[in-house]
């Protein structure tokens, strides 16, 4: 007999509708699977067998073909178990046809244990996603998906916790569980945990850049001795940033579905456990990380630390400890917005329009013009260390800033005045502000932020005065600027204009834009 069941096959965060042919016909017995399918896919028919037989059921003695189409493209996953194992059933005759019940046009995801059980799968948002976009109206999936799978609002979802509630269904009329998703508005109490500004003493001039860096999604590349609080103004950005729209966090939630990093994992999500992602993403790597690990890759190509900072922050501490390899793999994405991955297989694409935050010493010493401890590095050892940075990323980044040492009088009066210092709240105002004007400028482009703008978006949002001009050709020549570095100035000015509420880049807020492209005895 033959059966035929619906299901799905996820590439990067798009899914294609996947149609799973079981054929169970006289012969000596065998488990056939063709189609494509990795080894994960093919092991199913080992957990298949077990959990036929624990559901109370007979597995046939027959020879059993099951193919995957298309049968052109790779299947990977473990997501096909519970297609698969009711084919088996249905082709053997232990089930009725689905034909005339509510199954019939379902997309049948979900893992099988031995036992019969339904487990959570990853992937099972930008899949349910996928297939509504193809006009699919009802998803059965295991009952641990079925947070996330609530956001896709319109979807009709049934949730299942074992094969056998499928069976009960087809055998006796057992009601299932039928769920119409509404989608989910987060409310936004507050923070996952992340610091607050008024912790870190001094350094007003670092905050002033976190915040336009924050404000208009520009890189930021701090440069200072140990101990002068990089890390903790790293850590401290995401909680000044605009809230994410609820189509970020549907981005970003689709990302870790597919890494399968979704529920209780996500500590640093306010609404964790909802199954979706409401705060921006922080992420910090050690600088061990490989280039595979960093981009996204792997034999199932799964994201990478770079779309996992999607929408959020990446933070690179000790910048010039990454390996050049890796840190070139930044380059492309910071430019597309996205991380492009290929295999054999085939290729495919994840987002990655993410902050990027990076720290780094002077030198290898880390004390390189500090003005109590001597740098103990020789000229060269200095310039060798620099040098593991390369040009066309530095050029990439947006604010370079210098980050002096807190002398012991300074903590102590900051500490008097610790009532007084800058906090998360007072700075994410302006951010916030700023924000929105960004919002209602780009309404209609495929941009949100001031750092995202093209040439010829920059010419037509960020025009200079007649003075601005003249100040922005002489530091062209004078900072020896490249054409890229020429537009960064120009965006940072924008952004900066936009936290002083003018519609227009004055003088002043160029010259602050120019001040943070760092001077050229620190890469020299």
């Amino acid at each position: 007999m033959y059966a035929r069941l619906e299901t799905a096959s996820l590439y990067g965060l798009e899914a294609e509708q996947t149609t799973v042919e079981v054929d169970s016909e006289n012969g000596l017995p065998n488990f056939v699977m063709v189609g494509l399918a990795n080894q994960a896919v093919k092991e199913a028919k080992e957990r298949i067998h077990s959990a036929i037989l624990n559901c109370g059921c007979k597995f046939p003695v027959s020879r059993i073909t099951v193919n995957l189409t298309p049968a052109n493209k790779k299947k990977e996953g473990s997501h096909y178990d519970l297609a698969i194992a009711l084919g088996v059933l249905l082709s053997s005759g232990q089930l009725p046809e689905l034909t005339g019940t509510r199954l019939e046009k379902a997309v049948f995801l979900g893992e099988l244990n031995l036992d019969g059980r339904v487990t959570a799968i990853e992937g099972a948002l930008p899949m349910i996603i996928s297939m509504q976009k193809r006009g699919v109206e009802l998803v059965v999936l295991p009952r641990a998906n079925l947070a996330e799978a609530e956001l896709v609002k319109g979807m009709k979802l049934i949730p299942v916790e074992s094969l056998t509630d499928i069976i009960e269904y087809l055998r006796a009329g057992k009601p299932l569980n039928i769920l119409d998703a509404e989608g989910y508005v987060p409310s936004r109490e507050g923070l996952g945990g992340i610091p607050d500004f008024i912790d870190v003493r001094g350094q007003a001039a670092v905050k002033r850049a976190a915040q336009i860096a924050a404000a208009g999604f520009h890189g930021m590349l701090m440069i200072g001795a140990p101990g002068v609080g990089k890390s903790m103004i790293a850590k401290r950005i995401p909680g000044i940033m605009a809230p994410l729209s609820y189509g970020e966090q549907l981005e970003v939630t689709q990302v870790y579905s597919a890494a399968g990093l979704l529920g209780g994992r996500l500590a640093w999500s306010s609404d964790k456990g909802l199954g979706l992602v409401t705060d921006r993403p922080f992420r910090s790597p050690h600088h061990s990380i490989s280039s595979a690990a960093l981009a996204g890759g792997g034999p199932k190509p799964r994201p990478g630390e770079i779309s996992l900072a999607h929408y959020g922050v990446l933070f690179l501490d000790e910048l010039p400890e990454f390996s050049s390899k890796t840190l070139e793999v930044l380059r492309q994405p910071m430019e597309d917005g996205q991380v492009n991955i290929n295999r054999v297989a085939g290729a495919v694409s994840y987002p990655s329009r993410f902050m990027l935050v990076a720290a780094m010493n002077p030198c290898k010493c880390g004390y390189y013009g500090d003005p109590i401890r001597q740098c103990s590095c020789t000229e060269t050892q200095r310039k060798q260390y620099i040098s593991r940075i390369s040009g066309p990323l530095l050029d990439r980044i947006d604010l370079h800033i210098a980050m002096e040492r807190i002398g012991y009088s300074d903590l102590e009066q900051e500490a008097l005045k610790k009532s007084r210092a800058i906090s998360t709240e007072e700075l994410s105002i302006a951010v916030k502000a700023a924000s929105r004007l960004q919002q209602e400028r780009y309404k209609g482009l495929d941009i949100s932020y001031n750092s995202q703008l093209s040439p010829a978006l920059i010419e037509k949002y960020c025009s200079l005065s007649s003075s601005g001009k003249g100040i922005m050709e002489a530091a062209y020549v004078s900072m020896d600027l490249s054409a890229r570095a020429y537009h960064k100035v120009l965006k940072l000015a924008r952004t900066i204009a936009d936290i002083s509420g003018s519609p227009d880049i004055r003088d002043e807020h160029l010259l602050e834009a120019l001040s943070y492209r760092l001077p050229e005895q620190y890469f020299s």
